[in-house]
């Protein structure tokens, strides 16, 4: 595998080079439309043993063991199915996440609660809270469909699009635009800054890591800062696999209680 690091101080620099928008340059919605894809759609189908650390502002850490399962619904891009099952620690062992992603409507979102043997509905209003404790939000997870923001090509640079992001419905989010820097040969985005009402920076996601894996850039090591509370989550992702050949029937209520063999 052909490992790249990605430097959060070279991201910066040569976002300083922009110049014109070349006339050959794509437009705003198909840099984020490609940076979609090259975030949640690579492959198929996939799987990844991740393992997620938290910290608070006193430094103080916890960690926990999950899979991420994922598989696309045929050609319908935005069409997906998204599992994630935890393994460790003891407090959130079993608990299980599902996600039915739809290109046209709003998504479907189940977690799964071992301890009081509850499969809870998430609502479109608690895609954007906590997941599980960390600073990651729901929608961070499975990802934010394109279609939802107004976007804006700022500056182009040798090495990076910078597009800022508005929501076309301000009312169901906390920020009131993002900024991301995606990568000109990979399409990934690589950092992204999540701004309030008074353009103040809040948010923070970094890509630290990147592998090459069965030929698919893949994200291995993000951040996710609360910029308010000092605070941080990491997820570091192990034994990632790209055509994996799940079934269609694993990403059912039905495996929210009783995990399917790919995930133990």
């Amino acid at each position: 595998m052909k490992r790249t690091l990605l430097s959060t101080l070279l991201l910066l620099g040569v976002a300083g080079l922009a110049g014109p928008l070349a006339a050959e340059e794509l437009t705003a919605d198909e840099v984020a439309d490609r940076a979609a894809a090259s975030s949640y759609y690579q492959g198929e189908d996939g799987r990844a043993e991740v393992t997620m650390t938290i910290t608070d502002r006193q430094g103080r850490e916890r960690k926990r063991e999950l899979i991420i399962l994922r598989r696309d619904m045929g050609a319908d891009l935005g069409k997906q199915r998204f599992y994630v099952f935890f393994l460790d620690p003891a407090d959130v062992r079993r608990t299980a996440f599902l996600v039915w992603k739809n290109p046209t409507a709003d998504d479907d979102r189940w977690l799964y609660l071992p301890a009081l043997d509850l499969v809870r509905r998430i609502a479109a209003s608690d895609e954007r809270t906590s997941f599980v404790g960390s600073d990651f939000f729901y929608e961070d997870v499975s990802g934010r469909a394109p279609e939802e923001d107004e976007h804006e090509l700022v500056e182009v640079t040798d090495t990076y699009y910078v597009l800022r992001s508005t929501p076309k419905d301000p009312g169901n989010v906390e920020f009131a635009s993002y900024t991301t820097y995606i990568h000109k040969d990979t399409f990934l985005p690589v950092q992204t800054e999540y701004r309030d009402s008074n353009g103040e920076v809040y948010r923070t996601y970094t890509v630290e890591e990147v592998e090459t894996i069965d030929g698919h850039p893949t994200v291995v090591r993000s951040r996710m800062t609360d910029e308010e509370s000092g605070g941080f989550t990491v997820l570091e992702y192990e034994d990632v696999e790209y055509g994996v050949d799940l079934g269609e029937d694993l990403f059912t209520e039905r495996y929210l209680r009783n995990p399917p063999a790919e995930v133990q």
